[in-house]
């Protein structure tokens, strides 16, 4: 049921997205082109599957960050093209006496991420939604204050180093006399199973706040 209702969440989102854009006043008359570093928390959690819902109970958020550079490439007035290239931790918790490790565990992960989204802008607030890739370069697992390394093999217990996803989300950006102020809130949907032995999806919030100038040239900008 999860899964379906997230599912339905981020397809719902990118089709709101085509809708929002047509509904647009063009408050700002020319496109707009950023480069941001990044600095993002992450709220990070893991999802076992339909087959695993006792966990459900005992499934507990732990906190992540990215770090990195996102481009937003202004196309026309009302939409950008984003690109983004961070390093990102993900990860969840188990609360101890769950049904999988029956102590209290903890999964992290360590990826290079790079997402590719579509961004919508209609005054002040926009909307975007896309694919992200990432691979996975370390990882730990810790049970009782007792902390492993994850083994990114074909065992078992193996992780697989490639995962992919789907982010959406929207924000708003205030406007300075020389800079913008962009708050941007963002879901992401891990499509990929990362584990070899039983079923294990990323699912994490992400809440981005970036402070930057316009180029003074937007060679990406289509001429009136």
């Amino acid at each position: 049921m999860k899964k379906t209702l997230h599912t339905g969440l981020i397809l719902g989102m990118m089709f709101l997205a085509p809708a929002a854009f047509c509904q647009t006043t063009d408050t700002v008359k020319t496109a707009k082109t950023y480069l941001d570093a990044v600095v993002n928390l992450v709220s990070t959690n893991l999802n076992y599957g339909a087959n695993n819902n006792a966990l459900s109970d005992y499934k507990k958020s732990v906190l992540g960050a990215q770090v990195g550079v996102t481009f937003q490439a202004g196309i026309t007035p009302a939409f950008s093209l984003v690109s983004e290239f961070y390093f990102s931790m993900k990860g969840g918790k188990l609360k101890a006496n769950n049904p999988l490790t029956t102590s209290e565990s903890t999964i992290r992960t360590y990826a290079i991420e790079i997402p590719l989204l579509a961004r919508f802008h209609f005054s002040e607030f926009h909307v975007n939604a896309g694919p992200s890739i990432a691979y996975n370069f370390y990882g730990t697992r810790n049970i009782n204050d007792q902390t492993s390394d994850l083994a990114f093999d074909s065992s078992t217990n193996g992780f697989k180093r490639f995962d992919a996803g789907l982010q959406a989300g929207g924000g708003y950006t205030f406007h300075t006399k020389t800079k913008r102020i962009a708050l941007d809130l963002r879901y992401n949907y891990g499509l990929t199973n990362i584990s070899r032995g039983q079923e294990m999806y990323n699912r994490s919030f992400v809440v981005s706040i970036h402070v930057s100038k316009a180029w003074k040239t937007n060679p990406f900008s289509k001429k009136k």
